[in-house]
């Protein structure tokens, strides 16, 4: 896909000075094209619901958000677990958490295993409390191990950017996720990576290829920020990434244990791994279905584009940029961190809307950009250009269009 021109005139958007999401588009492209810059993706929880799958006459999302699952692990806890799992929402009526999530459920339930003593702690004993962990460990690992359903989703369309794609530097792939689609994708596309760990049978977690990162660049770098459904602790302490835990505890995001000395690593070798991979001159990280509701990666974020202000972050919102107020908040006052949404953008912290006037011939018309978003992603004017990258499957178009370019483009260059 070519680079399109800056757009330098604009007329039709709300404000003196509208942004143009067609020239947001193409330096996103060119930022992307480059096979000398530091590249990263940063996916969060909106990257598999972005993927539809039939339920019954309609259809739903391979794996709901974190409210979803929620009301999914909720209800089970309340349908087998009802006394245990009452105690436990009353303590935290009573700590001021109303309605927790399923990561701040588990996280309540493991610190109360911590300092329940042999007599227990309001009537929950640490056996118990157990029961309870597991349990919503089991119900979350039957809901995020969905597997990808068909080969076109974004998720190969990403894996196969990644490999197709001679480069300086490695590829970072940053989620917050804990489900295993981008493993499967970059398996089934054949793409080298490294996770943070190492072995065949019962891989262990190796901090010191994590810190000494001398793979080729050739190999994708996989980077689970809130632990994985495939991450279970032993006994002894020991972290290993294997697919059943056969008795062990599994990490899925124990925000509670994540400075804890013993238990540390996992979580903060991989933020750190994002604070290195920001502070490389010319990093570029691009986010995509993450709400940037999680402090210990904002703080990482912030601290970082502080630190080196020739990185950049392009943050991809699905919906309009007031649904995101910790992403505002950051892009207000970092010129090089760009909220790119459905309504508009804050580009170096200016805050303005996308403008009104369709480049239909524009090379990324009906990619990036498009005038028939659905009410309920914006509620800016239907004759507003909004901007469709948020959404993880025109990600994974723009990327797919740009491997099409570059193919032709070769094609060209011999003549074909």
């Amino acid at each position: 896909m070519p680079v399109v021109p800056a757009v330098s005139v604009v007329h039709g958007g709300h404000g003196a000075h509208p942004h143009c999401p067609y020239r947001q588009a193409a330096l996103l492209h060119q930022a992307l094209a480059s096979n000398k810059m530091r590249v990263g993706f940063l996916l969060g929880a909106g990257c598999p619901m972005s993927i539809r799958v039939p339920d019954g006459a309609a259809t739903r999302a391979l794996i709901p958000d974190i409210s979803g699952l929620t009301k999914i692990v909720t209800e089970a806890l309340q349908s087998s677990h009802a006394e245990s799992f009452g105690k436990v929402q009353q303590r935290l009526v009573a700590d001021g958490k109303h309605e927790p999530n399923v990561e701040e459920l588990l996280s309540y339930v493991r610190a109360l295993h911590e300092i329940a003593g042999a007599s227990g702690v309001d009537g929950l004993s640490k056996d118990v409390l157990d029961v309870l962990d597991r349990k919503i460990c089991d119900v979350t690992n039957t809901v995020v191990g969905a597997q990808l359903p068909a080969k076109d989703t974004p998720y190969y369309q990403l894996a196969t950017w990644v490999a197709a794609i001679d480069r300086k530097h490695p590829v970072e792939l940053f989620t917050s996720n804990y489900d295993l689609l981008l493993e499967q994708a970059l398996e089934e596309r054949a793409v080298p990576f490294f996770d943070g760990f190492s072995g065949t049978h019962r891989t262990f977690f190796d901090l010191t290829s994590i810190e000494q990162d001398r793979l080729p660049a050739r190999w994708a770098r996989l980077w689970k920020l809130h632990g994985s459904i495939n991450w279970w602790m032993t006994g002894s302490g020991e972290i290993q990434r294997r697919p059943d835990g056969c008795g062990d505890r599994l990490l899925i995001h124990p925000s509670h244990l994540k400075y804890d000395q013993s238990r540390r690593m996992p979580y903060l070798a991989m933020l750190d791994r994002l604070r290195a991979f920001l502070s490389d001159e010319q990093a570029i990280l691009v986010t995509c279905g993450y709400s940037f509701s999680d402090q210990h990666i904002n703080d990482v974020l912030i601290q970082s584009l502080n630190g080196n202000p020739k990185a950049m972050c392009f943050g991809l919102l699905f919906g309009a940029r007031g649904d995101s107020p910790h992403a505002l908040a950051v892009a207000r006052k970092h010129a090089n961190f760009s909220v790119l949404a459905a309504d508009g953008a804050v580009l170096g912290t200016i805050d303005r809307d996308w403008h009104a006037t369709p480049l239909t011939d524009n090379a990324f018309h009906n990619v990036a950009v498009a005038t028939d978003l659905p009410a309920w992603r914006t509620k800016a004017p239907a004759e507003r250009c909004g901007f469709r990258l948020g959404d993880f499957a025109a990600l994974g178009e723009l990327l797919a269009e740009d491997l099409s370019s570059r193919d032709l483009e070769r094609r060209f260059a011999r003549g074909e």
